[in-house]
């Protein structure tokens, strides 16, 4: 299964990025979503789970929540804008990634077999920090990541 990921659009979502994150079979966006269009125009892509950042404060983001938890092909993924805000064990809680964003920076890294991945922003470019944005494949019961780097 490819999963498509994406944070901090910020209200800005790239032509690039949408091509990126086609023939994926599921997005998800780890906050900073930034205006209420950002949602409806991924799920013509591939149906999308979403939380809200912290600057996701307007009356339409209320129906986002800060933190979700998604089964995808066979595994549980937790989904929290900002991880240094993560609150539980995600291995004892048997959670295969962490899934984040608010730092704009891309990183992925395995830690006690749990994979944690930030995609990155792929909304506009702060300070000299890429424009990217992340695909999970799942297959055989792991989880794997990559970053694609838009600019």
């Amino acid at each position: 299964m490819i999963i498509g990921v994406i944070s901090d659009t910020h209200g800005l979502l790239r032509p690039e990025a949408v091509e990126l994150l086609r023939g994926t079979e599921h997005i998800l966006h780890a906050g900073d979503i930034g205006s209420p269009e950002i949602i409806p125009e991924l799920r013509k892509i591939a149906p999308v789970t979403a939380i809200r950042g912290n600057v996701d404060t307007q009356a339409w983001a209320r129906s986002f929540a800060e933190t979700e938890v998604v089964e995808l092909g066979g595994l549980d993924l937790y989904i929290i804008h900002d991880a240094n805000a993560l609150d539980l064990n995600p291995k004892a809680a048997g959670f295969a990634a962490v899934i984040s964003g608010h730092s704009h920076q891309p990183k992925q890294e395995m830690k006690d077999g749990v994979l944690y991945f930030n995609p990155g922003s792929a909304g506009p470019r702060r300070f000299k920090l890429p424009i990217s944005v992340g695909r999970l494949e799942i297959a055989g019961g792991k989880v794997s990541a990559e970053i694609l780097l838009l600019a």
